[in-house]
């Protein structure tokens, strides 16, 4: 029988630590083990799991989700490796069904799976909106895909240790850097049977600065994904809507040279909202027209954000070329 050892990388997560483990605990197949890797939390999240009878292993600092996993693979021997985010609690068919997908197909190294379209914790609008664009921007893509989110993935050991340790130099992007190493080595599904419902950010600001984060390494792991000869990444995003919100911005000048200009702007704009018809039908399905005009307004302020991330990343990459 196949050994699983389940990691779940915690910092300060008291808040969703105790439904992430129940629903681990509430498993139709439980691992073997389960192991809590404590990133020098304050707020009790490693008590919380030695009550739930989890093994903690704890980080004297503060080093990233990154090395917080590393340690958890270098503290177990499971012959598979399930991570899971402290703020995503698990079906109770998850494991199980990653489990019965490595084992029908031997060439699949890593199966991760998707989101509920309920939140673990109901915080509302903003909280929803990321919600719902990660359901559907994952839904999407079911299937053979060339890059793993780890929030609930199942790698087979041997394949993690062909493919080396996370870079904990990142804290953001990591698993975009990781599956440009993984995808190379063997196959990788993504499942509608590995579900999970997740607790996501719910303050705009901090949704903003996250994707700030993300969007500035996204140019040199795609240069670097190339040189390995690993395949592009999924898009979370349509090429037309980040195409459409560039423009945008590129052509708001114009306004200062003739109001009547603010035309080309605003119906770029129009043109990013209509961009994915399908994520548009999703929101309206699921939350009805109100929320859907709100959500499209809260996707182009992320864009503008990602456009920008991305033109920065690019000329952080350009300027060594330079001198």
């Amino acid at each position: 029988m196949t050994r699983v050892s389940l990691i779940v990388p915690c910092y300060n997560a008291a808040r969703t630590l105790r439904l992430c483990l129940e629903s681990v605990l509430a498993q139709t197949r439980v691992p073997d083990e389960i192991v809590v890797v404590d990133d020098a939390s304050s707020d009790g999240s490693p008590a919380l799991a030695e009550e739930l009878g989890c093994r903690v292993v704890r980080l004297p600092d503060n080093r990233g989700v990154s090395a917080a996993r590393n340690a958890g693979v270098a503290s177990t021997t499971g012959e598979v490796i399930f991570f899971l985010d402290s703020d995503v609690a698990l079906r109770p068919d998850a494991v199980g069904n990653a489990l019965a997908i490595l084992e029908s197909d031997p060439g699949v190294g890593c199966v991760h799976g998707v989101y509920d379209t309920e939140p673990l914790i109901d915080d509302g609008p903003v909280e929803w909106y990321r919600l719902l664009h990660q359901v559907h921007w994952r839904s999407r893509h079911v299937g053979e895909v060339n890059s793993v989110v780890f929030a609930l993935a199942a790698v087979r050991r041997e394949v993690l240790e062909a493919a080396g340790a996370l870079d904990e130099s990142l804290r953001d992007c990591e698993d975009v850097e990781y599956s440009s190493r993984l995808a190379v080595r063997t196959r990788i599904v993504l499942s509608d049977a590995v579900v999970g419902r997740h607790d996501e950010g719910h303050r705009l600001l901090p949704v903003l600065g996250e994707q700030w984060r993300r969007a500035l390494p996204l140019i040199p792991l795609a240069l670097a994904t190339a040189r390995r000869g690993a395949a592009k990444p999924e898009n979370a995003n349509s090429r037309a809507g980040i195409l459409a919100c560039a423009l945008a911005l590129a052509c708001l000048p114009l306004a200062l040279l003739s109001p009547a200009l603010l035309a080309v702007p605003v119906a770029l704009v129009g043109w990013f909202v209509v961009a994915d018809p399908g994520l548009l039908r999703f929101v309206h399905r699921e939350r009805g027209a109100g929320f859907t005009a709100y959500f499209m307004a809260v996707h182009l302020a992320v864009h503008v954000v990602l456009v920008a991330g991305l033109a920065v990343g690019s000329l952080r990459v350009l300027r060594p070329a330079r001198t």
